[in-house]
């Protein structure tokens, strides 16, 4: 994997990421590595965004980058569909219209390599458990940024329950005033303050999936 297309990347230095990638694609380096190269760039960036060093406007800018690496290196691909680390579901729920951190959670999944199922805002409890049947995921991201939405998030996690999906799906909780008690009064497994919390969530959860 290309040290400096990572750093490139997570140095949010787009001149130098284009150049790195195009130099190794005419040098015969494999288009996914490079894919996955700027992945890890991806990552630092939400690292750095976890640590107070970066903002919002820096992501956007990432993902910028991001997808025009992509766009360089997907041309080259091998035929056949490209390996993911898995599908997650996200939405913001029903009663709330707020999407913001929602959408840079969905951003950096994509940009680790995961499927993620953008349902969008105001989302009922039978959408999040139709998309978890239609695409089989093993992770739920549930967003909130009024505190009058707990309610929706404990009646999506009882859907999902009631539907006898529970057992295979993990779920997680995010947005401004979300946090530990909100994530026992839900019954979902995790919370998460940051985009990459999130990020970090599915890494180890997917992991251990694959491990079992």
């Amino acid at each position: 994997m290309s040290d400096r297309l990572i750093g490139a990347v997570a140095d949010l230095d787009e001149p130098a990421a284009l150049a790195t990638a195009r130099a190794e694609l005419a040098a015969g380096t494999d288009a996914l590595a490079v894919i996955e190269a700027c992945r890890a760039g991806m990552e630092r960036v939400g690292e750095r965004f976890g640590r107070g060093e970066y903002f919002v406007s820096d992501l956007i800018m990432a993902a910028a980058i991001f997808a025009r690496v992509t766009r360089l290196a997907e041309p080259l691909l091998s035929a056949g569909p490209r390996p993911t680390r898995g599908t997650v579901v996200m939405g913001t729920v029903k009663g709330d219209l707020h999407d913001i951190g929602k959408n840079l959670v969905v951003l950096l999944l994509r940009a680790a390599g995961y499927e993620v199922r953008d349902l969008g805002v105001n989302v009922p409890p039978q959408r999040f458990v139709d998309a978890l049947a239609e695409t089989g995921a093993t992770v739920l991201g549930l967003s909130a940024l009024l505190t009058t939405s707990f309610g929706a998030m404990k009646a999506t996690v009882d859907a999902v329950e009631a539907a006898g999906l529970r057992p295979r799906v993990r779920i997680m909780l995010g947005g401004g005033p979300v946090d530990a008690r909100v994530q026992a009064l839900a019954g979902a497994d995790a919370w998460g303050a940051t985009a990459q919390d999130a990020v970090n969530l599915c890494r180890g959860w997917v992991a251990h999936a694959g491990a079992s």
